[in-house]
């Protein structure tokens, strides 16, 4: 059975479409099957996976307010072993249009467990904020992965992501937990970056991923192209950190 795995952080610019696309792919480069969920309305992780934004027939969005089925919108084969479920725009309209839904918190709980089995890893990349997006992917998740920048106001952006993810436990979802803390944009140039990563090694004592994702052009190139960095630049230090953290989740499930 696939494990479900959240990319979420309030706080904005932190990484985590980043890290939503390049693990997605690093996880189905290692020959996993990889469902990547786009639930940002954004859509920056669908276009950064090479789906163009304006040909997209059925996205999240129609899934949620019941328009299609989980299988009319799962865009197969982006790259071998990966699939896309994409998102646009209109998903902006979701936070308001749900509110009349009964179940409308566990909506996508209730869809990724009819596809649950074709995969080994879906990875949902959250909205910025604690709204009805990021509360549907909280409930349907097993695990969440909190993508923070190394600077200073890190700390306070975690600090309010562990408080909402033990609300959504409490209320929705007792089974959820925090996968790990993962820092990306490190600059060795910085003691900055070294301060930030003691800082909440000192003051975390949950799951911090050994990798460190650096800052690097071609991770930043990439979804202008359409690309996962592994495909873009295969030996840059950007895709190579994401292998290695896929290597991490990995080794994480089988210690499960």
């Amino acid at each position: 059975m696939g494990r479900i795995i959240a990319i979420a952080n309030q706080k904005g610019g932190v990484g985590k479409t980043t890290t939503a696309i390049n693990l997605s792919a690093c996880l189905a480069e290692a020959g996993k099957r990889v469902l990547a969920v786009d639930m940002d309305p954004q859509g920056n992780a669908s276009s950064g996976l090479g789906i163009e934004k304006g040909n997209i027939e059925n996205t999240v969005y129609q899934l949620l307010i019941g328009e299609c089925k989980i299988e009319d919108c799962v865009y197969k084969s982006v790259q071998e072993g990966l699939d896309v479920i994409a998102s646009d725009v209109d998903l902006v309209g979701a936070e308001i249009e749900l509110l009349d839904f009964a179940n409308k918190e566990s909506l996508l709980k209730g869809y990724l467990q009819k596809v649950r089995e074709d995969y080994d890893f879906i990875v949902i990349d959250c909205p910025p904020s604690l709204s009805i997006l990021t509360i549907n992917a909280m409930t349907a998740a097993d695990t969440v992965i909190v993508p923070i920048q190394c600077e200073y106001y890190a700390l306070e952006g975690l600090s309010q992501v562990l408080k909402n993810i033990s609300l959504i436990q409490k209320k929705l979802n007792p089974a959820l937990e925090l996968e790990g803390v993962v820092f990306t944009m490190y600059d060795a140039r910085t003691n900055l970056s070294l301060e930030v990563v003691e800082n909440v090694k000192a003051n975390l004592k949950e799951n911090i991923y050994k990798t460190i994702i650096p800052r690097n052009v071609r991770l930043a190139e990439a979804p202008s192209y359409g690309m996962p960095v592994n495909l873009y630049d295969s030996r840059s230090t950007g895709a190579e950190s994401y292998r290695l953290l896929a290597a991490e989740v990995i080794g994480r499930g089988e210690e499960l």
